[in-house]
């Protein structure tokens, strides 16, 4: 077999320029994400069986689920109902590949970071929030001082591996026609006949992107963890 690194050094700087969009996706979706999979979180961590039964079920169905059947269903399967192609989101939003796949990538990570979320919550030690209680802090007050920013140290180092997961689950974005890294190298393929080559140097790109992310994080996760014993003083008073 020939391998024809011509084709790689002559496309590359074209499959990088596919970058952008493939983080657009990636971090939009992630970022929406974190908002929804934090309210998911939350609220499976209730004592109310109606209030954490629906979390559930989102979380059952998006984990249990592949993303390409959920991407498939958004993109193809909404335009189906009449009620949705006459809806006013139809035109700007909902034909759209790009918003699509923004819209599929989101719900999905959701999921994962919702039970994430749950996870962390679960893990911070029950002697910090008695003493919250103890001070006669309100449940707003414990979500905001205690339980959320001790979770998200928590889950920082989970939170970077839902995000690379999701720089690699974009590569289905270019099944709906989306020209990411992954569908770049497919049409620049389809003209030099060449996949392999281009597909490995769209591995390159993508393993270069998950570095920086995990660079990123470890930077993070040393700044937020850097004091990660550190209780308010309040609560520590209230423990001795």
């Amino acid at each position: 077999m020939n391998w024809n690194w011509h084709v790689i050094v002559e496309y590359f700087p074209e499959l990088l320029k596919a970058a952008p969009l493939t983080l657009q996706l990636v971090f939009i979706a992630c970022a929406v994400g974190l908002v929804f999979g934090i309210i998911l979180g939350v609220l499976r961590v209730s004592d109310n069986i109606f209030i954490k039964g629906l979390p559930f079920l989102y979380i059952f169905f998006f984990r249990g689920t592949p993303l390409l059947v959920q991407m498939f269903l958004i993109y193809y399967g909404l335009s189906q109902f009449e009620v949705v192609k006459n809806s006013s989101l139809w035109e700007p939003v909902l034909s759209k590949p790009y918003w699509c796949a923004i819209i599929a990538f989101s719900l999905n990570t959701s999921a994962y970071i919702g039970e994430i979320v749950r996870g962390a919550i679960m893990s911070i030690p029950k002697g910090e929030l008695e003493a919250a209680d103890a001070m006669g802090m309100s449940t707003v007050q414990k979500f905001t001082r205690i339980i959320l920013p001790r979770a998200f140290g928590i889950m920082l180092p989970a939170y970077s591996n839902e995000l690379i997961f999701m720089l690699k689950g974009s590569a289905l974005a270019s099944t709906i026609t989306m020209m990411d890294i992954t569908g770049a190298a497919r049409t620049i393929a389809a003209k030099t006949y060449t996949p392999l080559e281009l597909l490995f140097a769209a591995g390159i790109i993508y393993l270069l992107l998950a570095w920086m992310i995990m660079f990123g994080f470890n930077i993070l996760e040393r700044l937020f963890n850097r004091h990660k014993f550190y209780v308010p003083p309040e609560v520590a008073k209230a423990k001795a």
